[in-house]
């Protein structure tokens, strides 16, 4: 009897305005043009629960507390009923943002810190990381000027600058901690640029997984 290999994890974080989202539905169209079975998710949101759960995150106020909570509780979900069986019937999952965001956002930019979220991370998954995590990164004033073009702006898209850079400081420093996993786009390019770049690397992931 064969086992199933297990799918591989991939997400996209990076700061509001850096673009990230524009590549989602392209990269889950480029592994289906390879044909990789493959789930399209995000983050807080991916299930019934997990949705209502985002749409108080992006626009109800609250405490700092309530709010990882929120996020972690969202993941949880996410984890039991999307990610995991996913994984386990050996789909590929692209997810928009996971827990680099909510040390990015939470730990970074409200300057919580990196202690509970390890403790909340350890807790809800502690077997599970992305196997690749594209970092969109772009100077603030770009992402700034992106966001000021588009829709009606949801309570993370409304804080201060400083904010965002702090957001920023943590998502640079959690690649440059962990290199083999989260890998750095400069999100200034082109999108012809970058999806060139995501092209090749998709085919060396589907080329280890053949190898492996």
């Amino acid at each position: 009897m064969t086992t199933t290999q297990r799918g591989l994890f991939l997400t996209l974080e990076g700061v509001d305005g850096a673009g990230k989202s524009t590549h989602v539905q392209w990269l889950v169209d480029q592994l289906s043009a390879r044909r990789v079975q493959v789930v399209c998710t995000r983050e807080p949101g991916g299930t019934e629960l997990a949705e209502k759960l985002r749409t108080l995150l992006l626009h109800e106020d609250m405490t700092l507390e309530c709010e990882t909570l929120l996020m972690f509780a969202a993941r949880a979900e996410h984890i039991h009923a999307v990610i995991e069986p996913a994984l386990c019937a050996g789909q590929w999952v692209v997810c928009d943002r996971f827990t680099d965001a909510t040390f990015a956002y939470q730990g970074g930019g409200r300057e919580l810190g990196v202690e509970r979220i390890a403790t909340l991370e350890h807790w809800v998954h502690p077997n599970l990381q992305p196997d690749c995590t594209w970092l969109f990164d772009v100077p603030l004033a770009i992402a700034r000027e992106r966001l000021n073009r588009t829709r009606d702006q949801d309570r993370f898209e409304k804080e201060a600058d400083a904010f965002f850079e702090r957001t920023r400081g943590v998502y640079l420093a959690r690649a440059e901690q962990q290199p083999q996993r989260i890998q750095r786009i400069d999100a200034t390019q082109s999108i012809e640029q970058i999806r060139e770049h995501l092209g090749r690397q998709l085919d060396q992931l589907i080329e280890h997984r053949r190898i492996v």
